[in-house]
């Protein structure tokens, strides 16, 4: 393994340690730059970026560049510069877009040809834009200084700006420390042994909390190799085998979107080791592992770093694991503890309305630094002297933790409050569903119906006839749980990382364009087919 000191105390450090290292950095396409080159280009990065900044401005830079050498070269370069680098989300548009920007104070903006496009026409007072595919921005690099940083970082300074996915409202922008990237990092590499020998495939977006600190805090902390990709389901496994990776991250529903493509007989022969990430399926992570002949490894923790959970080897089904020392779950509405949660003994949960409440870390806020420019949300997060996550959750009598869905996922369905994931991890079961996502829509006389939007498996059949014979073998699914609509899709509205738009779902209502949409009357347990 790799020499990563425990004395490093931050990013910069650790990649001035690396500066000379001969083994392979990056691979992309048909090229590779060692440590010692790519940190090199970094530090000349650096340099240049700082001649164009204001030092009395906050030096915030923004990267709008995608999953790219470029993006690798920015983040190392902002480490090694001692200033801010601002990962700007390239699927916002427009207003959305100029928002985030400014509000994240960025004085320049890096860009490249391919996201060119998406800041034109945009007013973007105080932020010089750089191309760094042009000629203005190759001679700002030939002229460049040794590199003097701009400061040197402490441990609890930002190293990155990460905008939250904004499933619940506009993005929020989290500031993460380089000791949060540091701590992040080693434990994967410890956990997974990893070492210069690997390679880490890095497909999920590099402005993301994921992409930093599951997949690139891996690869620094280990000295480990990185390929840096844009995901695609069918064309991941194709990529494993080309760059020989064996270590990949993921957030969201990619494992899903990679197990909805043909299974091919020879899937296992590849040189993935492990998958890491969160927000998977258990049968998701046991099929992926089978199919690829690798291990999967999900856990929980939240954009902010305040809220950590991890599996281990003795996880029930259901469970994403055990918390970290000072996780909790609480009644937002009284603030104390929830009740243990009770199974029957079919294993369904018998009471929701005391065991379900909010993550919570009841020491305070972890490694959450705040968001910047929003104390109203900052505060709103910490309270109590705790900090909220927004999620939901239970706990069984050992300690095994259940996500129960975000505080918008609450459901008065029939007089009894009810909350989507444990519906939706019921419907997975079924072998034709890929992906679904469950969500109120208004019942015609008062609270919700639950409704269901469902990806089947390429080519399987789903009948409603059989979805309720489905159905109602699930001795742990309550009556009142059972889907009113289903809205059979070959797509569901999703962020850049991959997690459900379920805003978007509740917009479109009961009564959703194209697909196919089943509906049962209430108290039958027969779906019929809705002509539209």
């Amino acid at each position: 393994m790799a020499e990563t000191s425990p004395t490093f105390q931050t990013v910069q450090e650790l990649l001035r340690a690396r500066r000379a290292d001969t083994g392979i950095a990056v691979r992309y396409q048909d090229r590779q730059w060692t440590w010692a080159q790519h940190l090199g280009a970094a530090e000349t990065h650096a340099a240049a970026v700082l001649t164009l900044v204001d030092p009395a401005r906050p030096v915030h830079v923004g990267a709008l560049l995608g999953n790219t050498p470029d993006m690798l070269t920015a983040m190392a370069a902002a480490a090694l510069g001692g200033y801010v680098l601002c990962g700007i989300n390239n699927t916002r548009r427009g207003a959305a877009l100029r928002r985030d920007i400014l509000h994240a104070d960025c004085q320049l903006l890096l860009i490249d040809a391919e996201h060119r496009p998406l800041i034109e026409g945009l007013d973007l007072p105080g932020v010089r834009v750089i191309d760094m595919g042009s000629g203005q921005w190759a001679e700002l690099l030939a002229a460049a200084p040794s590199l003097r940083p701009h400061r040197e970082v402490g441990p609890t300074d930002t190293f990155m700006m990460i905008f939250t996915s904004g499933t619940s409202g506009d993005p929020k922008a989290v500031q993460v420390a380089h000791m949060t990237v540091l701590f992040a990092g080693m434990a994967l590499v410890q956990r997974f042994a990893i070492t210069p020998a690997d390679l880490c495939y890095l497909s999920m977006p590099l402005f993301h909390s994921n992409a930093l600190l599951a997949g690139w805090s891996v690869a620094v902390g280990s000295g480990a190799a990185m390929a840096p990709a844009t995901f695609s389901a069918s064309g991941l496994l194709d990529d494993v085998r080309r760059y020989g990776a064996t270590y990949l991250n993921y957030v969201g529903k990619p494992l899903a979107y990679v197990l909805g493509t043909p299974e091919r007989p020879d899937d296992a022969d590849n040189p993935l080791r492990v998958a890491f990430g969160n927000e998977a399926s258990d049968r998701d992570i046991t099929e992926f592992s089978r199919r690829f002949g690798c291990t999967v490894w999900d856990g929980f923790g939240s954009t902010e770093g305040a809220v950590i959970v991890t599996r281990e080897d003795d996880c029930p089904p259901g469970s994403v694991g055990r918390g970290f020392p000072g996780v909790a779950i609480y009644d937002p509405e009284t603030g104390t503890e929830c009740a243990v949660a009770e199974f029957d003994a079919n294993g369904a949960l018998v009471n929701g309305d005391k065991a379900i409440g909010e993550l919570v870390n009841t020491t305070g806020a972890g490694l959450f630094q705040g968001y910047y420019n929003d104390r109203a949300a900052t505060d709103d997060r910490l309270r109590a002297g705790m900090y909220w996550s927004g999620d939901l959750a239970y706990r069984d009598a050992d300690g095994w933790i259940y996500l129960a869905g975000r505080t918008a996922d609450w459901m008065r369905v029939d007089g009894e409050n009810m909350t989507s994931a444990p519906i939706e991890r019921i419907l997975l079961r079924h072998q034709a569903i890929n992906q679904v996502a469950v969500y109120p829509v208004p019942d015609e006389q008062v609270g919700d119906q639950v409704m269901a939007a469902v990806v089947p498996y390429p080519d399987a059949d789903l009948i409603a006839a059989q979805f309720a014979d489905f159905l109602a073998a699930q001795a742990d699914l309550s009556p009142k749980a059972w889907p009113r609509r289903v809205w059979i899709t070959d797509h569901l509205p999703s962020t850049a990382t991959n997690k459900v738009l379920k805003r978007e779902l509740i917009a479109i209502g009961a009564n959703p364009p194209g697909g196919r949409l089943w509906t049962r009357a209430p108290r039958s347990s027969t779906y019929r087919e809705t002509d539209r």
